[in-house]
């Protein structure tokens, strides 16, 4: 163990100073601090709400394993700096030139698929691994987005709703090449401290989703609102339905973990297009009941086969939940174009390719990354030391 630490120790320090010097020297060449203040009033306080969420929400949602709170929280910090960077680089090659501001919000806003993909593989990775990985997600990321807007016509502020689809199924494709922990790990389960925890990071999440669906919408207010009414339902429905799949009639806190953010999930699709807020409400319900009715089936029935540990539940958490809101999004569109019957295919097809675009891109780029990360060059973690601090963190007990 004292040698792994040791190239582990020699590793990461180097390989963060190398990236930020990288990072440094590219921003010194290609951008400016602008002396906007118009933009920074209209744009700060969305970016703030989002930046909360993946900051604070997301790294208390991390936490759901018993011994592994410093990693999740820290680890989740890491990668939120570097990649935000990252991301603003990459934009700037791949998308009109909008300003350094608007590139930081979509930035932080596309970290949200890294952070979702980390929960797929919380606990078995390395902070080398988790860098390399996310410098691949955001790229890939990016790519699909760009593949969206030029070949598949979408408009910008739904090709980077795909988030939710694009980090479900990257991770998950990363996770199906790491070996599965032993049944026996005790280190791979929650207590009621880090359960609470993670839900502190779940109400974080859920009180700031409204501003990260209408942060690039046009129809703010309507986002706004449809987004609070579609989770207001579903944390509804995630109560009542954890009360009637348990035996004995009793809260369970996993159910209420995964499924109180289902409606925000299914609803980013179609926050600023929908005119009735139950059309919303119902998308709420249905995002809960797919996650809760997912998670029985995909954990009993398909993870096993497949050889798939997903650590937090990503899947049914957020992957069902936006395969839903893709859906819903087209169903609406063909309602609301039924009249213009002429270009309604072309568009309905250009719809479902997105969508198919945005899961086979990160399927296909997922397990590319998956086997890179499994590579002896970035110091595979043995399946003993998954799901524990004491491998990167001074721990006192």
């Amino acid at each position: 163990m004292s040698s792994n630490y040791l190239n582990f120790r020699n590793s990461i320090p180097w390989l963060i100073l190398l990236l930020e010097a990288l990072f440094i020297i590219q921003f010194y060449f290609l951008f400016s601090t602008p002396n906007h203040s118009y933009l920074l009033l209209n744009l700060y306080p969305g970016f703030q709400d989002v930046n909360h969420m993946v900051v604070f929400g997301f790294g208390f949602f991390l936490m759901v394993l018993r011994r592994y709170g410093f990693s999740s929280t820290g680890f989740n910090l890491l990668i939120l700096v570097l990649g935000v960077q990252c991301s603003v680089l990459v934009s700037y090659f791949t998308e009109a030139n909008e300003g350094i501001l608007m590139s930081v919000a979509k930035a932080v806003l596309s970290m949200t698929a890294v952070v979702i993909s980390t929960g797929a593989v919380l606990g078995k990775t390395n902070p080398v691994q988790l860098v390399v990985m996310t410098l691949v997600e955001l790229v890939a990321f990016c790519v699909s987005r760009w593949i969206n807007r030029t070949y598949m016509e979408a408009e910008e502020d739904l090709s980077l709703m795909h988030v939710h689809l694009f980090g479900a199924y990257f991770g998950l494709a990363v996770a199906f090449c790491f070996p599965e922990p032993s049944p026996r790990l005790d280190k791979n389960r929650s207590t009621p401290k880090s359960d609470l925890f993670s839900v502190l990071g779940c109400v974080f999440l859920w009180v700031f989703w409204p501003s990260f669906t209408s942060l690039l919408a046009e129809s703010k207010a309507r986002a706004v609102l449809n987004t609070y009414f579609a989770l207001a339902v579903s944390a509804v429905t995630a109560f009542m339905l954890s009360a009637l799949t348990t035996k004995d009639g009793k809260f369970r806190m996993t159910h209420i973990h995964s499924a109180i953010l289902a409606g925000g999930v299914t609803i980013s699709y179609t926050a600023q297009t929908i005119s009735h807020p139950w059309i919303a409400m119902i998308l709420g319900l249905l995002g809960s009941v797919i996650t809760i009715l997912g998670s029985h089936c995909l954990q009993r029935c398909l993870n096993p086969p497949l050889k798939i540990h997903d650590t937090l539940g990503v899947h049914f958490t957020f992957g069902l939940p936006a395969v839903l809101g893709a859906l819903a999004k087209v169903v609406l569109f063909v309602i609301e174009q039924r009249t213009n019957s002429n270009s309604l295919d072309y568009l309905v097809l250009m719809h479902i390719g997105a969508f198919c675009q945005t899961i086979s891109f990160a399927l296909v780029t997922g397990f590319i990354t998956g086997f890179i990360l499994n590579t002896k060059l970035l110091k595979i973690i043995p399946v003993s030391k998954y799901f524990d601090d004491q491998f990167y963190w001074e721990v006192s007990f």
